[in-house]
């Protein structure tokens, strides 16, 4: 009997493009945004310490511009509406199809701009893209236990804990332990009719 053999399943990405909120938008990076993120990085690198890795320059911008074009990966400069300045980033990457349908969000935002709602709304915006545009099924958002502004935030956009995970992501030379939360389609369809 002649084996089948599966063919790979392959996600065609359209180009990313703006995505609008009120008070701010996410567009994708351009080799022309380093400057102003390279100030962003090096304001908040003692904020940012043991959160995510060190930022090493062009180099390091670079490689997140590419990486921004693959197939599994959508990021985001969070820029204010009005002016653009850069306040943050998000990212949705790991993106699995086939049956999973899931990925995960990452996310930063400088010391000066955190807790002004920047962050929620970068997040509601990303979760509609996510879900409607993107049709994920599931999306994750793995943090520090000891991150209380960033555990603050999931809770508010309904993820739900999952658990643990102990030495999960290597940051600043140190495996650190993450809790694992997520968002299913259908939580979050209920929620934003509400």
């Amino acid at each position: 009997m002649p084996v089948k053999t599966l063919k790979r399943q392959r996600f065609s990405k359209a180009p990313a493009r703006l995505l609008r909120g009120e008070w701010i938008h996410l567009r994708p990076p351009q080799p022309a945004d380093y400057r102003q993120f390279a100030a962003l990085m090096e304001a908040n690198r003692i904020f940012f310490r043991g959160l995510v890795p060190a930022f090493n320059g062009r180099r390091h911008f670079d490689e997140y511009v590419a990486r921004c074009r693959q197939d599994d990966y959508f990021g985001f400069l969070i820029c204010r509406r009005g002016d653009d300045v850069v306040v943050g980033k998000i990212n949705l990457f790991n993106i699995i199809r086939r049956g999973l349908q899931t990925g995960c969000v990452g996310y930063l935002i400088s010391q000066a701009h955190a807790r002004q709602g920047y962050a929620t709304e970068a997040l509601r915006v990303l979760l509609r893209f996510a879900f409607r545009q993107v049709k994920l099924h599931r999306v994750e958002a793995n943090i520090q236990p000891h991150n209380a502004s960033s555990l603050a935030l999931v809770r508010r956009a309904g993820f739900a804990c999952e658990g643990l995970s102990p030495r999960y992501v290597k940051i600043g030379g140190r495996w650190r332990d993450h809790e694992r939360w997520a968002l299913l389609a259908e939580d979050w369809r209920t929620r934003t009719r509400k």
